[in-house]
């Protein structure tokens, strides 16, 4: 675990994780305050759900893959990739131990969202607060399932094409997937398209992994049936990228 050990460090000495980190933990405290939501007290939890669910969207989509990309792009042009090939560690273990230590700082952020949740913005309603650690459960699960893929996609391309290119091809897939797919949905409502249709139904729906809306109108967890198609869903979309990825990902650039 050399090379994740390596990767691991270099990331903790550039400390932008440090201020992600303080925004996860300090914008779901300070957004409210900031907001109408003041005004009437009841409105405040509900503001720290949104302020602390967008804020690691937002730095996991932005910083996250900025950084796997950045890690891939240097492992291939510094040389590092080909050095540790010639000690015997494969592709497949680079790509991993690099993926591995970008994830080893998004998780933390994911778990301290759901704490915060959990503890600064639990439900008064015994019933609602029964459930509120089950949700919080399957929207980290979900959340995690959805990113880890992605942040081995941005290593791989950025190794093959460069980091801007990891970069912002990552970033757009996930935003289609987050954002994009429920325009087609709603352009399949006004009129049906079978080309919209197929293109809807070969896309990745990130939009479900995002439980911000059911967190915020209280409307409890997932039943277990439809959270565990969900995880069968997203897995197999990470089986899909890490095909790709692995496929993608090169230890040194090509002559």
């Amino acid at each position: 675990m050399r090379l994740y050990r390596l990767t691991t460090a270099t990331i903790f000495q550039r400390k932008a994780w440090a201020i992600c980190t303080l925004a996860v933990i300090g914008m779901p405290f300070a957004l409210p305050l900031l907001s109408s939501a003041t005004e009437n007290p009841v409105l405040v939890q509900p503001a720290r759900i949104l302020a602390g669910w967008n804020t690691l969207w937002v730095c996991t989509l932005f910083w996250g893959l900025l950084t796997a990309a950045r890690e891939g792009e240097s492992n291939a042009k510094s040389g590092i990739g080909e050095y540790f090939a010639t000690t015997g560690v494969s592709p497949t273990r680079q790509l991993l131990e690099i993926w591995l230590a970008v994830f080893t700082f998004i998780a933390p952020l994911a778990v301290i969202t759901a704490l915060i949740c959990q503890f600064a913005a639990t439900p008064a309603d015994p019933l609602e607060r029964a459930m509120w650690w089950t949700l919080n459960f399957q929207y980290t699960a979900l959340f995690l399932l959805v990113t880890a893929p992605l942040l081995a996609l941005a290593t791989a391309l950025a190794s093959r094409f460069g980091g801007i290119t990891g970069f912002t091809v990552t970033l757009l897939i996930a935003l289609y997937g987050l954002y994009g797919v429920g325009y087609l949905d709603n352009m399949l409502k006004i009129e049906e398209n079978p080309v919209i249709q197929s293109l809807l139904l070969c896309s990745p729906q990130y939009r479900f992994a995002d439980l911000t809306q059911r967190l915020y109108y209280k409307d409890g967890a997932l039943p277990s049936g439809a959270f565990t198609t969900m995880l069968v869903y997203f897995a197999g979309i990470l089986a899909v990228y890490a095909g790709l990825s692995r496929i993608c990902f090169r230890t040194k650039l090509t002559s």
